[in-house]
């Protein structure tokens, strides 16, 4: 079965009326010389309301499909024709457009939605919005080429429906026609039928251009005055994205990215409710995997995960270095380049990697990068804004002079793997360039060791000068400004990072300090983590004493679909007995898995449910609260759920039908918190909780907090 494609448009502003912008519209029929493959259309029906307010035209449109003679000829066809309904509501001042194939109508179905709108925040700007999708049964033989052939047709077309409306809006103003009335309901001849149908007050902004054509002022002029030509309007209906925007902020896109990045958005705001993270960092992710949605929303999950639970957001504002890495790691931030890329400057041959991963241990190591990763986020957003144009990644300098074998130790060169691997998961297409600097002999063998390790797409960016051929033709100066260039590479600029040099011995730890420290460091986190499998649920014992407590969740489903669960009994589960060979529970580094409800147990006897269950999704954040009614014990219960026959998620995923024939897709991961809160405690207010448990992105917009009622799940959908 082929793949179902689909299309959804930013918005687009048009800095003009609607009623304008429609005359400009209607302009494209019966033919329109700016399409060409658009050769004929005609009317099939019509309707129009008494008052004049409605519109509604049905055309059937004879298209030239650019397409190879051969696949005309096995299709047996020269034209393909479509229908295309509008319905205009001029009181509404709203277009909406549908459209559909009725050639191979059997083979391929392609459905067009589009409207025109008036801006929310402006009545005399109008909002364009269109989507679309692309499905093919079977054509001959040939489903890859028509998707490819429509996909291309699509796109060109995209791109041209902003310059017709532009290219006519252009000759209406050549006419002299610059404004066209609003609709206005007609005057009823009968004093007493008016006065019986109050009618819609008519908005008075119609007269004010009026009165100023009379000025002579063309209506854009006035909305320009209004509107500061800088920067893009921030007003998108529901948090959409518009054109302007993003060309703003994240660059030039084609309408397949634009599209792959609204979805991916809107799969997140519906999934990670006010958790989302910004979008630039959701294209970093869609770009590090060529813009699959699929595969790029994996990553991202697994992103935020990681982010969540190792508190990230909050490293740069909680964690301090400790004294040996602000002395003895070399490296640093240092303005920016010729392109405005945050610039971040590593003196790698001056520092100790022996001595700090001996002193430290890899974690600290590890901690200390992410910081830095995390600054460079929050300066590449700096940039964007004060260059004017969207800088989504830093430059790297790393300065070798000086390396030598004691950087081939062998536990520095498995830290820095290590961290090189983190770092391209979870920073994907931060890096602009790397410029690598007095490359000695030993070199190429780090690079051997490490280079492999690096992502393709990010060993590109790299360029490496040996000795002192930076300072000649096609080197530094290429890349960064004489200015800032640092007074060590013999620039004239004071550069304050650290000079590195070798960690006294008398710093270094044992072994067995940062073993344990370690561990500390990395697994030390509030979440714990959980498998389900079919048939065997996790479950978790609170033992409440205090009649009203509140028992709070707070869990992310990692893989797989779960169903959530909150049970009350009056008496004690059994301890899981370990011995059992594992029938109850199964300890594995993926996460722990208890049963204590006993098989002979019967709900509504020795057990009751206190909610109703709840069925969370893969890649959901859920957070809840439960206030307990009696004394006793709780059981929360995370349990495998099996997909029904037919599963209609927002982005068809064949992979859904895979994952069910391979056995990993019968476990599922959950890393979840649970706390108990004395209900005085809790009224106060939901924010203990969300503050400081809810370690997700401060890359996401801030959290929306919900004062919770009496008894509630708040899911993120």
């Amino acid at each position: 079965a082929a793949m179902v494609q689909k299309y959804q448009s930013p918005v687009r502003v048009y800095k003009h009326p609607f009623e304008l912008i429609m005359a400009a519209y209607e302009r494209r029929f019966p033919t329109c010389p700016l399409i060409p493959m658009f050769v004929a259309s005609d009317t099939v029906s019509e309707y129009k309301s008494e008052d004049g307010a409605i519109h509604v035209i049905e055309r059937r449109c004879k298209l030239d499909i650019d397409a190879p003679r051969l696949l005309k000829k096995i299709a047996g066809v020269d034209y393909v024709y479509f229908v295309q309904k509008n319905s205009l509501n001029r009181r509404e001042r709203t277009l909406h457009i549908e459209a559909y194939n009725e050639t191979f109508s059997n083979r391929v179905i392609i459905n067009e939605h589009c409207s025109y709108t008036v801006h929310p925040d402006n009545e005399d700007w109008t909002c364009f919005e269109q989507s679309a999708s692309l499905d093919i049964k079977s054509f001959f033989g040939f489903e890859s080429t028509v998707e490819k052939i429509a996909m291309k047709q699509y796109t060109s077309n995209i791109k041209k429906g902003k310059e017709i409306i532009e290219y006519y809006l252009k000759q209406l103003e050549e006419e002299g026609i610059t404004f066209v009335p609003r609709w206005t309901p007609p005057v009823a001849c009968k004093s007493e039928s008016s006065t019986s149908h109050p009618r819609r007050p008519v908005s008075p902004a119609i007269n004010i251009p009026e009165s100023a054509t009379k000025e002579g002022l063309s209506n854009k002029e006035i909305l320009n005055t209004s509107s500061s030509p800088s920067e893009p309007t921030a007003g998108t209906p529901d948090d959409k994205l518009d054109a302007d925007y993003i060309k703003r902020y994240l660059g030039d896109l084609t309408p397949m990215q634009e599209s792959c990045l609204i979805r991916l958005r809107q799969w997140l705001q519906e999934t990670h409710k006010g958790k989302i993270p910004k979008d630039e960092h959701i294209l970093r992710f869609l770009r590090a995997r060529d813009f699959n949605i699929d595969k790029a929303r994996e990553i991202l999950c697994q992103s935020l995960t990681w982010r969540k639970q190792h508190q990230v957001d909050y490293i740069l504002d909680t964690w301090n270095p400790p004294q040996v890495l602000q002395d003895y790691y070399a490296g640093g931030w240092h303005h920016h380049d010729k392109d405005g890329r945050p610039l971040y400057v590593l003196r790698l041959g001056q520092m100790d990697t022996k001595g700090l991963v001996r002193a430290l241990g890899e974690e600290a190591l590890l901690r200390y990068v992410l910081s830095i990763n995390e600054e460079g986020l929050r300066r590449c957003e700096e940039n964007t804004k004060v260059f004017g144009r969207p800088i989504s990644s830093w430059t790297c300098l790393v300065d070798l002079e000086g390396l030598n074998m004691r950087h081939l130790w062998r536990p520095g060169v498995k830290a820095l793997l290590r961290i090189i691997e983190v770092v391209e998961a979870n920073y994907p297409e931060t890096l602009g360039r790397l410029l690598i600097l007095r490359a000695p002999r030993v070199f190429p063998v780090l690079w051997t060791l490490v280079s492999p390790f690096i992502d393709d797409n990010t060993r590109k960016k790299f360029l490496i000068y040996a000795g002192n051929d930076y300072q000649g033709p096609g080197g530094l100066l290429d890349y960064i400004d004489k200015e800032i260039i640092p007074d060590f590479l013999g620039g004239e600029c004071m550069c304050e990072v650290p000079e590195g040099g070798l960690v006294p011995k008398s710093l270094y730890r044992t072994a067995e300090e940062l073993e344990n420290e370690d561990i500390k460091l990395w697994t030390e986190t509030i979440y714990q983590s959980a498998s389900v499998f079919k048939g065997a649920p996790h479950e978790v014992l609170i033992q409440i004493v205090d009649a009203s407590s509140v028992i709070t969740w707070d869990f992310d489903v990692c893989k797989g679909d779960i169903v959530f669960n909150i049970f009350h009994s009056k008496r004690a589960p059994q301890p899981p007995k370990k011995d059992s060979l594992g029938a109850h529970s199964i300890t594995s580094p993926g996460g722990n898995n208890v049963q204590l409800i006993d098989k002979v147990w019967q709900l509504g006897r020795d057990y009751s449910m206190v909610e109703s269950p709840l069925i969370c999704k893969e890649g959901e954040s859920v957070q809840g609260s439960h206030v307990t009614r009696w004394p006793g014990f709780y059981i929360l219960q995370w349990k495998f759920h099996s997909m029904p026959a037919c599963a209609t998620t927002n982005l068809p995923r064949v992979d859904d039908v895979l994952a069910s024939l391979q056995v990993s897709s019968h476990k599922c991961k959950v890393m979840y918190y649970t706390e108990v809160i004395g209900s005085e405690d809790f009224r106060g207010s939901m924010t203990s909780l969300e503050s400081s448990h809810s370690g997700f992105s401060q890359l996401s917009a801030a959290t929306t907090s919900s004062s919770q009622s009496h008894s509630s799940s708040m899911i993120s959908r």
